[in-house]
């Protein structure tokens, strides 16, 4: 029998019993063997000081905390970064294929709907909601009844998701009509979206498989499979587009290599599962409490992450109806697939790792650990993306051009796209933190306060919409870039007051410093290219050599600059690397 776990609120003081306490300490033994080391050197100790060894001083903890964040951050950063470089080798490899006019705009608005369905009811929706219910289990010691819960709700996901998959295969044509003829054929669009909506329940059940491995902090798996996501597609687009000449009928082609990707996505990280503690089982045990739980909290992570993404739909409906149907819709999806790039290698990443490690610390009631890791994952991003933000708005023209410009993608499509990514750019750091402190509360399973921002942000990006696509379509970019600092800001008011969060004068310290070097950065990065292009011209060769050669440039002087203003995060960076090598 196991004990029944006394309820825990954060910031009010944690209670467990003794048998809890045990069961805790056991968890530590097992987890040290069998799985990665806690990102960021948290202890899964008890609180109990009689089973705890004596905490460092506080500066020493908060350095350590710093440096296994970035070690564990690099790791995963580099599985994500190969799938962001080969997910731009797929946008290169589309783009090729049929450029940013036309029907392609048809497969792009297809392609929103069911995206945004994933987002409300599958992938990491079911993430936000499961990893805090599931870690608790495990941190209880109950790990049978964490088992348990997850098969049941790995089945009770597939039954509830196929049948929404069928009822929008049927009504496709309903959910479309708001976007008038997207490239000029609306039955078109209506068939590709017909063809993409199973990804729902495919992504639904990947979710709560990923889910289980974060729990274990297990992230390389997980974070390698949108490789080979990536790979299916292109191995489809190279193999299959040129074999078919009507364009339509390329365009099926690709809408069903992104399904069978999404199925090899599923797929891939299952026998890893093997390795732990348990298993999946055929099992439907609808009434226990964790499950009720997890779906308490899933409605706010849903209703949260479908707002972000209801904003990607508002956009596409703007530059759909108000500006070019057949360009502005895929232009601006391609400017966001370059803008991904860094905040999937970096942001996205940070808040991974560090996301079942605040659950933990919410759930015993480890107020300053949970203060301290969101502190240093605040820092870490903006260390990381304020440069690459600034580079994407000064070398934003060079980087279309050398990423997208052959084909059918014309030097006119590089300025329309530049502009966009550009304006996108601005909104980058802000992006990532709230991506972060959003996971924050979800470990909390305080969710309804994302979810707040998340609306006040969405009326925000559809009234800036509607002033902003006078702009051109890079007011569009542009509107979702002011929303992101808006909502950030919101979100870091919201942590100071539920958490007693105190740090934001060393953020804001931190920021100051790493804005100025990224500055630096920008400066150095687009001299050296305009004297480089110049000289070389607008060969492959020359393009990647004057991109190439204002990157490097730039990094040296963001790195002096750091060195200079005493940034922290770079001496994080350099005892990681010193700490590998050594090894």
């Amino acid at each position: 029998m196991v004990a029944k776990a006394v309820p825990r609120r954060y910031g009010s003081g944690s209670r467990v019993t003794r048998r809890t306490h045990l069961a805790r300490s056991a968890r530590v033994s097992q987890v040290r063997v069998e799985s990665a080391p806690n990102p960021c050197g948290m202890s899964d100790a008890s609180d109990d000081a009689a089973v705890r060894p004596p905490l460092p001083e506080a500066g020493g903890e908060a350095r350590a905390r710093g440096r296994r964040l970035a070690r564990s951050t690099a790791i995963f950063s580099a599985a994500t970064g190969l799938s962001r470089v080969l997910g731009l080798v797929r946008e290169m490899v589309a783009a090729y294929y049929f450029g940013v006019t036309g029907r392609i705009n048809a497969f792009t608005v297809a392609f929103q709907i069911p995206n945004l369905i994933r987002a409300l009811l599958a992938d990491a929706a079911l993430s936000g909601a499961f990893v805090p219910v599931f870690s608790e289990l495990l941190e209880q010691g109950d790990r049978k009844r964490a088992w348990r819960v997850a098969s049941t709700i790995f089945w009770l996901v597939l039954l509830v998701l196929g049948g929404v998959t069928a009822l929008l295969i049927l009504i496709a044509p309903l959910l479309l009509r708001p976007f008038g003829d997207p490239g000029g054929d609306f039955d078109l669009a209506v068939a590709l979206s017909r063809m993409l909506f199973p990804i729902v329940v495919l992504l639904g059940l990947s979710g709560v498989v990923v889910g289980i491995l974060n729990s274990y902090d297990h992230f390389t798996v997980p974070a390698l499979t949108p490789v080979f996501w990536n790979l299916v597609i292109i191995a489809g687009l190279v193999l299959g587009v040129p074999r078919v000449d009507d364009e339509d009928a390329q365009l099926y082609v690709y809408a069903g290599a992104v399904l069978l990707a999404t199925v090899v996505q599923l797929l891939l990280p299952v026998p890893w599962l093997r390795g732990l503690d348990g298993r999946l089982r055929l099992v439907l045990d609808w009434r226990d409490p964790a499950v009720r739980r997890f779906f308490v909290l899933m409605l706010p992570v849903t209703l949260t992450l479908g707002l972000i993404n209801v904003n990607a739909v508002i956009d596409t409906l703007f530059a759909s109806r108000l500006l070019d149907p057949e360009l502005a819709p895929a232009a601006i999806d391609k400017a966001f697939r370059l803008y991904m790039l860094p905040q999937g290698m970096f942001s996205v990443a940070v808040a991974t790792i560090l996301f079942p490690t605040l659950s933990r610390l919410a759930a015993r009631g480890d107020q300053d650990g949970f203060r301290t890791t969101i502190t240093a994952g605040l820092r870490q991003i903006v260390f990381l993306l304020a440069p690459a933000a600034v580079v994407s708005v000064v070398l934003a023209e060079p980087i279309v051009r050398l990423v997208y410009e052959r084909g059918k993608f014309t030097a006119s499509d590089v300025t329309v796209v530049a502009g966009c990514l550009a304006a996108f750019s601005l909104g980058l750091v802000a992006n990532g933190w709230m991506l972060l402190l959003t996971r924050g509360f979800y470990g909390l399973q305080t969710n309804w306060i994302p979810t707040s921002v998340a609306v006040v942000t969405l009326i925000v990006n559809a009234a800036l919409d509607a002033v902003l696509y006078r702009l051109g379509v890079w007011g569009i970019p542009l509107a979702t870039a002011l929303a992101n600092l808006i909502g950030a800001a919101a979100l870091l008011v919201a942590l100071r007051r539920r958490t007693r969060w105190r740090d934001g004068g060393r953020v804001a310290g931190a920021v100051v410093r790493i804005t100025t070097a990224a500055a630096l950065l920008g400066t150095v990065s687009f001299g050296v290219w305009f004297v480089l292009d110049e000289l070389l011209g607008r060969s492959a060769v020359g393009q990647i050599v004057s991109l190439g050669g204002s990157l490097t440039a730039g990094l040296a002087m963001y790195l002096a600059a750091c060195r200079m203003l005493k940034v922290r995060e770079l001496e994080t960076l350099r005892s990681t690397i010193g700490s590998r090598e050594r090894r």
